[in-house]
């Protein structure tokens, strides 16, 4: 396997053309994974990403890097299950070092019905495929020895729920990976390219408006994250999704070695060492809906309260960055993928703070999906009609920062 180096990308930069058979607006991880597999999976190269800043500029470089598949309901655990087995073979599909890592994810419980709910959560996993088991605090204490199990005196581990297969990997060489390997077969990427308008006839999208003039195709695309409702607005759709921003942080590298993730859903935070050595931590999403990017000083302050309750070597520890996100969140806290009432538009969205995770299987579905004119059925509950059905997918509890 050659070692990806970002020197080593291989990309051709074409002039846009007026024609395509596909435009995916949002050169972030989904976009990007489902131009891939258009071109690998059903040999569509005639495809053109569109972003308005750089590639991963968005969400997809301002994430946290967990993957995992420990979710709520039989729907999302089948999904996100897929995107893991994915994940392991992507580095040897793409010949490119993602740097991923198995680490397994503890989701801790601190009274007695989160104790309830997390050996739950463990059958439900079981039961569809993602491996998941419910261990004791001495157990946490063998495969985390740094958590202090009481808490700090006030939020005592009584339990936790285990999920092996949960990893990490670099978000960056996802993307460029991706990238190349969609682009060496044909596929066409525009950066500094924004998408200004929809081009419609009647009820039906045939191309976009750029900052580069018109382009059209058979399908369009959105793959924008956390601005999806603009996009949506110019097809005439109205969609249900708030956006709100969300917080991560790094501290200076812990001499140690921290094997696993250690998620906390009563106290709001989640922690994982980077390659580098440094303790990335994430918290809730910001309560306000906004598209603001900026970070603030309470969340760290209040964040790393919390931290140090189950980990209390993080004091030694020095911040080192923050960085800020926006989050497109559905009203259950599920994706949104799949056909919309205006024909030849397609979305993918509603990721919130899960859509690293789901890089490689959104793509292929929603590549799937383009490629044949059908829903594949592991996205089918997620589709954007199941809120007028009354079928919503509620699985708030597996968000992990909510």
């Amino acid at each position: 396997m050659n070692e990806f180096m970002e020197k080593k990308v291989k990309l051709k930069w074409y002039e846009p053309k007026q024609t395509y058979d596909v435009i995916i607006i949002g050169g972030g991880g989904h976009g990007l994974s489902t131009a891939y597999h258009l071109a690998t999976r059903h040999d569509i190269t005639n495809v053109a990403v569109l972003e308005r800043k750089y590639i991963g500029g968005g969400n997809s470089g301002r994430n946290t890097t967990v993957i995992r598949a420990n979710y709520g309901i039989p729907e999302a655990v089948k999904f996100y299950q897929r995107s893991v087995e994915l994940y392991q073979r992507l580095e040897e599909e793409t010949d490119r070092w993602m740097m991923h890592k198995q680490k397994g994810i503890l989701w801790m419980a601190h009274t007695e019905a989160h104790v309830r709910q997390e050996k739950a959560r463990a059958e439900v996993n079981t039961a569809f495929g993602a491996k998941t088991i419910y261990v004791t605090p001495k157990e946490i204490n063998e495969i985390a020895p740094e958590v202090d199990l009481t808490g700090g005196g006030k939020w005592p581990v009584l339990g936790a729920s285990y999920h092996p297969e949960a990893a990490t990997a670099r978000h960056d060489r996802v993307n460029w990976a991706l990238a190349e390997g969609a682009n060496k077969r044909g596929v066409y990427i525009h950066q500094r390219t924004e998408v200004i308008d929809l081009l419609k006839e009647g009820n039906r999208v045939i191309g976009v408006m750029t900052n580069h003039g018109p382009m059209y195709a058979k399908t369009v695309m959105s793959a924008v994250g956390g601005h999806v409702t603009r996009i949506a607005r110019m097809a005439g759709i109205r969609l249900p999704i708030r956006t709100h921003p969300l917080q991560a942080y790094v501290t200076n590298h812990y001499e140690l070695e921290f094997d696993p993730i250690v998620a906390s859903t009563s106290l709001l935070f989640y922690v994982s060492q980077t390659a580098r050595g440094e303790m990335l931590i994430g918290a809730e999403i910001d309560r306000q809906p906004s598209y603001n990017y900026r970070a603030g000083h309470h969340l760290i302050q209040t964040c790393s309260f919390r931290a140090i309750t189950l980990l209390p070597f993080l004091r030694h520890l020095r911040i080192l960055r923050q960085w800020t996100g926006v989050c497109d969140m559905s009203p259950d806290y599920s994706p949104i993928m799949g056909f919309t009432p205006v024909e030849g538009f397609v979305i993918t969205t509603g990721w919130g703070t899960w859509g690293f995770k789901a890089i490689p299987v959104g793509g292929e579905q929603m590549a799937e999906l383009i490629a044949t004119g059908r829903t594949p059925d592991l996205i089918a509950p997620f589709a954007l009609d199941r809120f007028k059905k009354d079928r919503t997918k509620a699985d708030r509890g597996s968000a992990g920062t909510h």
